[in-house]
């Protein structure tokens, strides 16, 4: 598995939860951070997927 996809999920979990807690405390600044980096986390795990799809079929 590429080190992408796992850097990915972390941030798009740590997005998730910034993204909450701007929800609960009304702080849209938080709540669009973590929108932000949730996007961010979710491109950076696609392109570890395409990675490791990349390496798959080359047999590296």
């Amino acid at each position: 598995m590429d080190k992408d996809r796992l850097e990915g999920a972390a941030k798009q979990a740590a997005g998730s939860v910034k993204e909450a807690f701007g929800k609960l405390t009304g702080n849209a600044e938080a709540q669009a951070e973590g929108a932000a980096q949730k996007t961010e986390g979710k491109i950076q795990n696609a392109a570890g997927g395409a990675k490791d799809t990349l390496r798959d079929a080359t047999g590296r």
